[in-house]
């Protein structure tokens, strides 16, 4: 079904998240229509809880940690109203892929930039989806050497033998790459491998941390340690990769797994800064959702210093390329090109959703700041 503004007006006005299969025309509603005047013009913000944990739950694959990440359910609700099977959908700050998974998962083609080289990491492995068998047998492969260190002091976060597994598994990768080798099946390891460096439960290689998607520094691992009295134990990386490459495709089903695999073999994945996205024909996207880096609110070569170097990636020099700006100002120049990017690659009558919140303690609310910036760019704001 092909829907309008004013069709997708009614359904947002009419949105209840009582049960999930909601007619377009349903009588019961509970958003509120408030306005905000933005340049002298009257816009609409729609107040509802439009996706929610309420919901259904999302799909297992998504459980990959990674900083200022968005919940697969808000995609999902534009990836359902606004596109059909076989349409192609953009996120260009992709981080973890939820936009693109999602849309695979729903059976849409995709196009993920994000000019992390991480989000490609976590983001295309999870298109195809292995067997768990050939993944046993692939670990069994992998030539694990007992007096393999680091090349940087990690002792504060592993055990010896947990750093000798881990090391011998990133230079196991490093070859298979420099070769040219590394199939789908590696690149699923490196994701997962990636994804348990560090964390905050038994489950990941490290001792006690915080949360994966914040990898600490050395001096503040140490005294986690001290203040907990502890020290790294040994954690079988082969066991812990094969259990939680089993908990990601827990609740795919096949046609799912379908889906993902023929959007992940026509996808376009880059990590180009998204200001410029050549490869992107003109007017090839139906829709867009995202969520920009906002201001310098998150640091994310100092959350990923620790993924970066599993992988070989210069932490400094990404974080040279990702925006940071410092004021709105900065931002709102940064994101304007951006704007104009967009614009340049959306199809006629296509959509763009860009995920923004409060910051600085609620004293900025960027959507006050994007709404112009849209405008200019030639994008038509929905007005009730």
């Amino acid at each position: 079904m092909t829907l309008n503004c004013q069709d997708v007006i009614t359904y947002i006005k009419e949105f209840t998240l009582e049960g999930e299969n909601i007619n377009l025309f349903e009588d019961a509603s509970s958003t509120e229509v408030e306005y905000v005047e933005i340049n002298k013009m009257k816009i609409p913000r729609f107040v509802n809880e439009f996706w929610t944990s309420k919901q259904r739950q999302a799909s297992s694959l998504h459980e990959v940690s990674y900083r200022a990440c968005f919940k697969p359910q808000l995609p999902r609700f534009f990836i359902n109203l606004l596109t059909k099977k076989g349409d192609k959908v953009y996120d260009p700050f992709s981080g973890r892929g939820t936009t693109v998974i999602e849309a695979g998962i729903l059976g849409r083609n995709i196009v993920s930039n994000d000019i992390n080289p991480l989000s490609q990491i976590l983001t295309m492995p999870r298109f195809f989806v292995p067997n768990i068998k050939a993944v046993i047998e692939r670990l069994d492969q992998i030539p694990y050497i007992k007096s393999a260190r680091a090349d940087l002091d990690l002792s504060m976060f592993y055990h010896p033998e947990t750093e000798a597994e881990i090391v011998s598994l990133k230079n196991y990768l490093k070859q298979k790459s420099l070769k040219k080798q590394q199939d789908p099946l590696d690149s699923w390891i490196k994701m997962v491998a990636t994804n348990r460096l560090t964390g905050h439960s038994p489950g990941f290689f490290s001792v006690y941390t915080l949360p994966p998607n914040q990898a600490v520094t050395p001096d503040r691992q140490i005294k986690i340690n001290t203040d907990r009295n502890q020290k790294p134990e040994y954690r079988d990386t082969k066991k812990l990769i094969i259990k939680k490459s089993k908990s990601l495709i827990r609740k795919l089903k096949k046609t799912e797994i379908k889906n993902l695999y023929n959007a992940g073999k026509s996808g376009l994945y880059l990590t180009k800064d998204a200001r410029n996205t050549s490869e992107i024909p003109d007017e090839s996207i139906c829709l867009t959702v995202t969520s920009p880096p906002f201001l310098d609110v998150v640091q994310y070569d100092k959350d990923n210093w620790l993924r970066c170097w599993f992988n070989g990636i210069d932490a400094d020099e990404i974080a040279s390329k990702i925006t940071m700006s410092k004021t709105i100002e900065e931002w709102s120049a940064v994101m304007q090109e951006v704007f104009y990017e967009l614009y340049r690659v959306t199809k006629s009558g296509g959509w763009l959703a860009f995920e923004v919140g409060e910051v600085k303690g609620g004293k900025l609310k960027l959507d006050e700041y994007v709404v112009p910036l849209g405008i200019r760019a030639g994008f038509i704001v929905l007005e009730s």
